[in-house]
């Protein structure tokens, strides 16, 4: 890669060489974003083989087979190698052709692989026979020299998990858990799930404690709504009014009704009232002129009690010892 960046300008150079950089650390982590600098460095230089293979390579870790297959191609034009036939194989089984991902795999170009190249062919081999429905054919298709090998390779783990999961398609069982443990065996680096399928297998579940805590505030949650759909369908049942908030409005509804119907009811009484002081009314008018016309009489002097005439002075001068009362 180094030698096809030389041919470009230094600044140029160095920034295509950084885009790539990014792709190759966030190809596994974030597979979108390293997406995203492969198209960076392939705009920036598209006629470098490492930028095609590159985006190739992004693009089929997205699932965006149509275009790695075009840039794989595109690579290998440039190049003239064929190490990326077997990926170039496995597009095709992404874009649901399995036939010529098969086809591929008995191509001239499979014998100029490496080791691991054929190993890769072989798995992609398999994979297209179980994709047309041939589980056994697969079986057969991974056995090899390779299978049968005690050293462990890079590819050694995914072989022998491919084998695995083979023999369990087909139903053998013991075969499989064996095959598993030995996945587990040359699985240094973790890229396979061996150790869940084993688990699996022998029916061993594994329960996050979180995960856990969870469930149970679900499960309480839910045990308090089905006593509270208890509570109410036994209020149905038994007619009893429930003291729940959403019965308040309910029954809150007639008493804010109340004040409009009574508006008429007290209208009618005012109306009512005011007819007879209409009638009232002409004959308060009519009073004064009966007054001028028929003047009413004067009172007459309220009659003063009589009262004993007080003694005049000449009676009392007469007979001094007698009593004012004593008087005739």
């Amino acid at each position: 890669m180094r030698q096809e960046l030389q041919s470009l300008p230094k600044t140029l150079a160095e920034d295509v060489a950084r885009n790539l950089v990014m792709v190759a650390r966030l190809l596994d982590s974030d597979p979108e974003q390293a997406y995203a600098f492969a198209k960076v460095a392939f705009r920036l230089a598209s006629r470098v083989a490492a930028v095609r293979e590159a985006l190739g390579f992004a693009a089929y870790s997205t699932a965006r087979y149509s275009e790695a297959l075009a840039e794989f191609r595109a690579a290998r034009r440039m190049t003239g190698s064929a190490e990326l036939w077997p990926v170039m194989a496995d597009c095709e089984r992404g874009l649901g052709r399995p036939e010529r991902a098969l086809a591929m795999a008995g191509e001239p170009e499979v014998q100029k692989l490496d080791r691991a190249g054929q190993v890769e062919m072989r798995l992609v081999a398999a994979g297209a026979r179980r994709d047309m429905g041939q589980a056994d054919a697969a079986v057969v298709t991974l056995q090899s020299p390779e299978l049968a090998s005690n050293a462990v390779h890079p590819w050694t783990a995914r072989l022998r998990y491919a084998y695995a999961d083979a023999l369990l398609a087909v139903g053998r069982e013991d075969e499989a858990r064996e095959w598993f443990g030995k996945a587990l065996e040359a699985d240094q680096s973790g890229t396979t799930d061996a150790s869940d399928r084993l688990a699996e297998l022998d029916g061993v579940e594994f329960v996050d404690a979180l995960d856990l805590e969870a469930d149970e505030a679900d499960e309480a949650d839910e045990a308090d709504e089905a006593d509270e759909v208890n509570e109410t369908d036994a209020a149905d049942e038994t007619g009893e009014p429930q003291d729940t908030a959403p019965a308040e409005p309910e029954a809150k509804q007639p008493e804010a009704k109340q004040p409009e119907a009574k508006e008429p009811e007290a209208k009618e009484p005012e109306a009512k009232e005011a007819e007879p002081e209409a009638e009232s009314a002409p004959e308060a008018e009519s009073a004064p002129e009966a007054k001028s016309e028929d003047p009413a009489p004067k009172p007459q002097a309220e009659p003063k009690p009589e009262t004993a005439p007080e003694p005049g002075p000449s009676s009392f001068l007469d007979d001094p010892f007698k009593e004012p009362g004593e008087q005739a």
